[in-house]
């Protein structure tokens, strides 16, 4: 449906007409109520995906439809329909045209418009519809229906009898299932201010979009351009197939963007592909396009809807919108008009009752709406909640309103409206308020009360009437919005011609209709210029205006014209002679500079003499005054000043009267450049600022013209674009502003100005103060066991305040807290901290403090350790004594401190002197040392300091002098445990063996093989003076032997034998034979091979071989020991050949032994007799087949105890050490293979020597055995303490050691 307004503007809005007795009011009035001002707060009906239809009724009007049958309009379309009337120019009733565009029906009836006439006043005519059919060709040849229109006049209420009339027509339909449309045409003429900057473009209301939400901005995602091609909208009959396809350029994506197809608002269409709807994607390499199809196969009528396809390409977006239109198959020409009204969704609207889901969704819970949705299949159920939730609420019954304000009223600009209510109550209290303010009663309101009516009278309405306005009756409310229209400004009274001469003065006069207006005047269709400069001047006076035209020239001749709101007015003005005399300048007047304070003396010479004029300032006229005299005699004009001023500066004019000429000067007022310092009222211009804070030093100028003014501070001009220190000149002060004043910013600061008449100079002090700077890290020269010395210098800058003192603050190393030690400032530089914890890192750092306040802190000194020296070394003995060297050694001290131990000095003296000489130049961590380089015979003293990082300890001093001289020491060989028994080595590995020994003086060794001297070619020897070294590079069988080493010191000797065993594979067995076949066994018997590799035969090997191969021989049995063996299980019928590997500790034999026959087995009928025997009971007590034997151990070098025993069942082992039992000690491990049973004491020292005990116990008995162990060269006290060893058996060995020493 079509709605034209007289003036031709339109309203489009869907959905107005539902069928043949029912139409939706909800659009028009919406679409009225937007144009009336999109933003207003007027209730609007809501509008759901089920609109509600009003029923028809008879109280409005009626209409006749096409079968004759009587139309009725509703309430709500009269209110829509009213407001569309309110909006007509001057408040004029407006006939309305409403056309509503159908089907085609079979009536040949023509539509009905109005022809432009004025109705005949006879009163308010029904409206009336009359349908007509018309058929046009379209573009390609075939014949279709155009549609029909309904024209329905309607006559305006008013009185009046001027009617304004207006007709559209109907847009082209696509096809005879065009949507019907509403449109409202609204007057375009020039709109009054009041409504200006409103929308006068077409409004659309949708299905998916509530008529409030029209004006909002839409919130949609910033787009760009992925699309190069988008789907276009389109039309498809029932059943067809149609096909959308989007193009998207790839030539700047690295990967393929993503594209998501929509119906509605969000229902995502991937997840509904099928039978009818198929998604297809192709790319196309040579041109890099990627293209996005959607095929919809056979149509449905549910598919047509509004359809939407995004692309995404990480953060860019695009978007397309497009429309599906499903129409139905045409079966004839003629189609009933009826169906054309019904909707397509009550297909079976006789058999299934109409649902109201709107008001299933208002009483329903939260929970059910997606259920309800999916129910009745709702799609965008999204927007429908959010017009549910924004829909006003049902209104109850006013108890204190009888009748409520309108929705909104409308007036003209000057006009006057009553604003009525009716109370239910009339003794209610009563208030008016706009704009929440509320309304005095005043001339222009008015109140008035008419039994319950009460009544609001605003007279003159302006433009600032224009509010809301609201009426409070104890606790109710009603509102109501007043829209005040402006009438346009029509001219009453135009321009007259006028005629004049030059120089005359014109005024051009008009009157317009209303007070205030604004107009334009004119000249020859061009703008009069009205500006300050302008020749011309405006005036207005009530309801005239005026166009000033003081001295007329020939210029000036033309068409004059005002323009205003509501129409135009012109005059003009005739060309006219006017003879006057030349006027001659016999004296211009001269350009002046004069200095302030003198005078000045203007003059000129003009004729005719007689001619007055007037002295013109800068545009202003000049009147004589005490100061100012003006001088007319005959021809000389002249101006006088006693007195210059600034303001006597400008441009001067004279200007006789009657002539266009003028004459002029310009007169320049200069002053010399002045600083007043004396304002600032610091002392010797000094300015002091604490750092870090905004300095802003504004100092007084003068000066004219305008001084120059620059800021210099040294040879550096300061800017006014500086950043951080800039300086600024504006009127008479100039000012210097520092942000955040610095240290650097002390100094001088120079003035300087300059202008015409001078120049001029001064100079201001800055001193910034500051808190000072950090001292340097402090100095710690002396540390202590719990205290240090420390010093420091005093800053380098004071912050140009004295320094009152020191703070001093200490940390350990690694916290991060520092505490303060002096809450007194410190006025010295240097300080004694106290009360340290003796080998804790510390660090110290200072504060400075000034008048200012305390500096940052300095950096932190270098970490210190208070530490205290050791004690002094413990049982300094002679070790050692040589013809020039003594050995001592001591303990290590009993204190030792948290500084640790970090080595000795060993110092020494001849007896009877002072001059202690430092034997060892770095310290020695061992406790034992010898003094070198010394005479023989002399004697010595000799003292031993402990050395750490506290320094040295007090010395230990021999008690008596030693005397230099050696003492023989007989020799003694050490050998080693493992070459107490025969060392083993195979053939082809390297022999290197080490024998400690001593003695003294150095002895002398020699080496000894089966009694003949070793050959050094064979064997490489090298001796020390402790021990000596046998090696063999490559050993051969040839280097077994018992070798014999002889040490010897003067006439004493000692001897110790090595037994070498180097060993290799053995020979085959000598001789394998058969000694007997039965059955499936065969026994074999054999000798034990010729060549033992030099090491016991541990084992045989026997393997078989079938005579009719002899390729592949198995092996029977392995590691066997005895020289007879019996192989049974073997297969009857083959013939064996049998062969044997001897084997010892380096593997078997390369070649083996093979019998001469063969054994063939034959099958025999005998069956063989087993002999019962006895079970022989093997059970017998633990007894030790090998005794523990006494072993010496060599101290920090494992050491193992060996022991067999025999015992069935198997006993349980226990060792001990001096009677009790060895448990969970981790310096011990024990073994138990086969019987034999192996104790392993790990790294052993002194303390581990004793007794040792293995004990065997089983069921039937026990059994134990011992031995001794000795642990020679024993640590020193320092590494038994390092060890853990308690003190008691510290001391207890030290003594056995004493004990031993002197026995030997």
């Amino acid at each position: 449906m079509v709605v034209c307004g007289s003036l031709g503007k339109r309203i489009l809005v869907p959905g107005i007409v539902q069928n043949e007795r029912t139409f939706n009011p909800h659009a028009l009035f919406g679409a009225i109520s937007n144009y009336r001002r999109p933003t207003s707060p007027i209730p609007f009906l809501p509008r759901t995906n089920t609109d509600v239809s009003l029923p028809l009724s008879a109280k409005d009007g009626s209409l006749r439809g096409q079968h004759g049958q009587q139309l009725h309009i509703p309430a709500a379309m009269s209110a829509a329909l009213g407001a569309l009337r309110d909006e007509t120019p001057n408040g004029q009733p407006e006939a309305w045209h409403f056309v509503c565009y159908t089907e085609s029906v079979a009536e040949g009836k023509e539509p009905v418009e109005t022809d432009g006439k004025k109705p005949e006043p006879t009163g308010p005519e029904p409206l009336q519809a009359v349908v007509a059919q018309e058929q046009n060709p379209i573009e390609n040849g075939s014949n279709q229906q155009e549609p029909s229109r309904v024209g329905v006049n309607e006559q305006a209420e008013s009185s009046s009898p001027a009617v304004k009339e207006g007709t559209c027509s109907p847009p082209p339909a696509e096809d005879g299932n065009t949507v019907k449309k509403l449109s409202i045409d609204l007057p375009n003429d020039s709109a009054p201010v009041a409504t200006t900057g409103r929308k006068d473009s077409v409004w659309s209301l949708g299905e998916g979009q509530a008529p409030e939400d029209v004006d909002k901005p839409i919130d949609n995602p910033p787009l760009s351009t992925l699309l190069i091609e988008r789907p276009q909208s389109g039309s498809v009959t029932v059943g067809s197939d149609i096909t959308f396809v989007a193009k998207v350029e790839a030539k700047d994506l690295l990967r393929k963007p993503t594209v998501k197809w929509f119906k509605g608002k969000w229902m995502d269409l991937a997840s509904k592909t099928g039978k009818h709807l198929q998604l297809k994607e192709t790319f196309e390499r040579q041109t890099k396009i990627h293209t996005f199809e959607m095929h919809i196969i056979k149509a449905k009528d549910n598919y047509a809807g509004n359809y939407r396809c995004e692309v995404t390409y990480k953060d860019k977006f695009d978007s397309c919108s497009f429309d599906l239109e499903v129409k139905e198959v045409e079966s004839s020409q003629a189609i009933d008009i009826r169906s054309a009204f019904k909707r397509r969704e009550h297909k079976q609207q006789d058999d299934t009752p109409e649902v109201d889901v709107w008001e299933i969704l208002k009483n329903a819970r939260p929970d059910q709406y997606e259920k309800i949705a999916f129910m009745y299949g709702i799609t965008d159920l999204r927007g429908l909640l959010k017009r549910m939730k924004k829909m006003p609420k049902e209104e109850k019954k006013s108890a204190a309103f009888a009748k409520t304000l309108d929705p909104a009223y409308q007036v003209d600009k000057g006009g006057k409206i009553r604003l009525v209510v009716e109370l239910a109550d009339p003794t209610v209290d009563l208030k008016w308020y706009k704009n929440g303010q509320e309304i005095r009663p005043t001339p222009k309101y008015i109140f008035e009360h008419k039994g319950t009516q009460r009544i609001m009278v605003i007279n003159n309405c302006s433009s600032n009437d224009d509010a809301a306005y609201s009426v409070v009756a104890g606790e109710e409310k009603c509102t109501t919005e007043l829209f005040v229209k402006e009438l346009p400004i029509k001219i009453v009274k135009g321009i007259e011609p006028v005629k004049t001469t030059v120089n005359e003065r014109i005024e051009l006069e008009c009157e317009v209709s209303e007070e205030g207006a604004q107009v334009k005047w004119m000249k020859n269709g061009v703008e009069v210029p009205t500006g300050v400069r302008s020749r011309y001047r405006v005036k207005c006076e009530g309801t005239k205006h005026y166009l000033v035209i003081d001295d007329a020239s020939k210029e000036d001749t033309g068409t004059y014209s005002v323009m205003a709101s509501g129409g135009t007015s012109e005059a003009h003005s005739v060309n006219a002679e006017m003879f006057v005399k030349p006027l001659k300048v016999f004296q211009d007047l001269q350009d002046m500079t004069v200095l302030l304070g003198q005078p000045i003396k203007l003059h000129c010479e003009i004729f005719p003499g007689n001619v007055p004029g007037r002295w013109y300032r800068n545009g202003q006229l000049i009147q004589p005054s005490d100061r100012l005299n003006i001088i007319h005699r005959a021809k000389i004009h002249r101006l006088e000043i006693e007195t210059s001023s600034l303001h006597d500066a400008g441009d001067y004019t004279f200007v006789p009267e009657g002539y266009s000429q003028s004459l002029s000067a310009k007169i320049h007022i200069i002053d010399p450049p002045k600083v007043h310092l004396e304002s600032l009222n610091f002392p010797d211009n000094t300015v002091t600022v604490v750092a870090g804070n905004k300095l802003r030093l504004e100092i007084p100028i003068s000066g004219e013209p305008a001084p120059r003014v620059v800021w210099m501070k040294g040879e550096r001009v300061i800017l006014d674009s500086g950043h951080r220190v800039h300086a600024e000149t504006y009127g008479d002060q100039t000012s210097l502003t520092i942000e955040v004043t610095e240290r650097e910013d002390i100094g001088n600061y120079k003035i300087v100005l300059q202008n015409e008449a001078g120049e001029a100079t001064a100079s201001v002090k800055i001193k910034v103060v500051d808190i000072p700077d950090p001292p340097e890290a402090p100095l710690v020269p002396v540390v202590g066991g719990d205290w240090c010395s420390m010093t420091w210098e005093p800053p380098k800058y004071d912050g140009a305040s004295p320094i009152l003192g020191y703070f001093i603050e200490r940390k350990k190393k690694q916290s991060s807290r520092w505490m303060r030690l002096n809450f007194d400032l410190i006025k010295e530089t240097s300080f004694e901290p106290k009360k340290m914890i003796e080998g804790v890192p510390y660090e110290v750092r200072i504060f400075a403090v000034n008048a200012i306040g305390v500096s940052k802190p300095s950096e932190p000194s270098k970490a210190f350790t208070p530490l205290a020296v050791t004690s002094e070394p413990t049982m300094l003995v002679v070790d050692d004594v040589t013809d020039t060297t003594v050995t001592v050694k001591w303990r290590p001290p009993e204190t030792i401190g948290a500084a640790g131990l970090d080595g000795y000095l060993v110092e020494y003296c001849i007896e009877g002197t002072d001059d202690w000489v430092l034997s060892n130049k770095e310290v020695t961590e061992k406790t034992k040392y010898a003094i070198t380089g010394l005479t023989p015979g002399s004697k010595i003293l000799v003292r031993v300091k402990a050395i750490n990082k506290a320094g040295a300890s007090a010395p230990r001093t021999l008690q008596h002098s030693v005397l230099v001289k050696e003492v023989v020491e007989p020799p003694k060989i050490r050998v080693p445990r493992h070459l107490k028994q025969t060392y083993t080595r195979k053939v082809g590995e390297t022999v290197n063996l080490v024998v400690p020994f001593q003695g003294k003086p150095r002895p002398k060794v020699t080496w000894i093989k089966e009694g003949n001297p070793v050959e050094p070619s064979h064997v490489s020897i090298r001796n020390t003076d402790c021990d000596s070294i046998i090696f063999i590079r490559k050993a051969d069988r040839n280097h077994s032997g018992k070798y014999e080493m002889t040490v010897q010191v003067e006439n004493y000797v000692d001897t110790a034998i090595i037994d070498i065993q180097i060993v290799d594979l053995p020979g085959p067995p000598q001789c394998v034979k058969i000694e007997d076949v039965w059955g499936e066994n065969v026994a074999l018997v054999w000798t034990p091979p010729k060549d033992s590799g030099n090491a016991p035969i541990t084992g045989y090997t026997i393997q078989k071989a079938d005579k009719k191969t002899m390729v592949e021989w198995f092996t029977c049995i392995e590691h066997y020991h005895r020289t007879c063996i019996t192989i049974t299980e073997l297969v009857v019928g083959n013939e064996y050949f049998f062969r044997v590997f001897s084997e010892n500790m380096c593997g078997l034999s390369e070649q083996a032994t093979q019998t001469k026959k063969s054994a063939l087995i034959v099958k025999e009928g005998l069956q063989m007799k087993i002999p019962e025997y006895n079970d022989h009971d093997f059970k017998e007590p633990p007894k030790f087949t090998q005794p523990l034997i006494n072993t010496f151990a060599v101290a920090g070098y494992n050491a193992t105890l060996n022991c067999s025993v025999r015992a069935n069942p198997r006993p349980k082992v226990i060792w001990m050490k001096n009677k009790i039992t060895i448990f969970n000690d981790p310096r011990y491990r024990m073994f138990s293979n086969q019987g034999v049973c192996t104790l392993e004491i790990r790294k052993p020292s002194p303390y581990d020597g004793g007794m040792y005990t293995c004990k065997a116990i089983n069921d039937l008995g026990e059994a134990q055995v011992e031995c001794k162990l000795e642990v020679k060269g024993g640590f020193t006290f320092f590494e038994l303490m390092q060890r853990g060893v308690p003190l008691h058996l510290i001391d207890k060995y030290m003594n056995e050691s004493k004990i031993v020493e002197q026995d030997k």
